[in-house]
């Protein structure tokens, strides 16, 4: 499993409550955060690059934890995957599918990064679900490096939120996206400005559901008798992705190796 930085934590959280029984291996690529507003040439090199250093390792599964990197570099990660005959479970597909089912009014609203909205990849992803939606994205290019950053929420985050939230009031959505895995952290302040009737579709559960019938689907699901392991690569400051880190996971965290991606660095 691999995401930006930190955010995806939200999604492995989920993985290990729902496969407790699975071994996961997780990759923070922090020196590159954030992917929001990176090349989008680059970062699908850069995707190659990780996907070849996990499925190296002998991963029998790939998840994308990362909504940007499954809407620029989903085609890369599954290239590399299908040369090993591993699947790839990524982000923006499993919500597309909650949102599309559970919306009544039909207006979906996706609040995520410039390069995902930019992608189009949730806009696709609606439109093949076999129902007329009215599709509302915000970028938010401010809200995952805030996040990141560990900086408290006061006013200024706030007045932040309300910014991108009101097209969103505007277009009367009554489920939201959150099309970054960092956006859960700030789910309640988002749910008080948008009113408890908008539901939030969160990556983690969508991801965690999808990994299992995957698994299962494969023959490759581990037996429930006992408790895997987890383990933690990031590729800048441990100690930063640490302390982040268990604030995202609310797990502990451990060791944490720092690695190096060669062959697609940013200058």
């Amino acid at each position: 499993m691999f995401d930006s930085g930190v955010g995806g934590l939200t999604v492995l959280h989920e993985c290990l409550v729902s496969l407790p029984e699975e071994d996961f291996v997780y990759l923070g690529d922090t020196a590159m955060f954030p992917y929001g507003t990176r090349d989008p040439d680059l970062l699908r090199e850069r995707i190659r690059r990780i996907a070849e250093l996990l499925l190296g390792d002998g991963a029998k599964l790939l998840v994308i934890a990362c909504n940007t990197a499954t809407s620029i570099g989903e085609g890369v990660a599954r290239e590399v995957a299908a040369e090993r005959g591993v699947d790839v479970v990524p982000v923006v597909e499993p919500q597309a599918e909650i949102a599309a089912a559970i919306t009544d009014s039909g207006r979906v609203g996706v609040l995520a990064t410039r390069n995902t909205v930019e992608s189009g990849a949730y806009r696709r992803s609606l439109e093949q679900q076999g129902r007329s939606l009215e599709v509302t994205e915000v970028e938010a290019p401010d809200l995952a490096p805030f996040i990141q950053d560990g900086s408290p929420f006061d006013e200024g985050v706030l007045e932040m939120a309300r910014a991108y939230c009101a097209p969103l009031k505007r277009a009367e959505v009554d489920t939201l996206i959150l099309g970054c895995t960092h956006y859960p952290l700030v789910a309640p302040m988002l749910q008080r400005i948008l009113g408890r009737d908008v539901r939030l579709v969160s990556g983690g559960h969508a991801v965690a559901a999808a990994a299992q019938r995957t698994l299962e689907s494969r023959g490759l699901a581990r037996l429930p008798d006992g408790e895997g392991a987890y383990r933690f690569l990031c590729t800048g400051d441990v100690d930063s992705f640490r302390d982040l880190g268990t604030r995202f996971l609310q797990m502990p965290l451990g060791e944490v190796e720092r690695i190096e991606v060669h062959g697609a660095d940013y200058s």
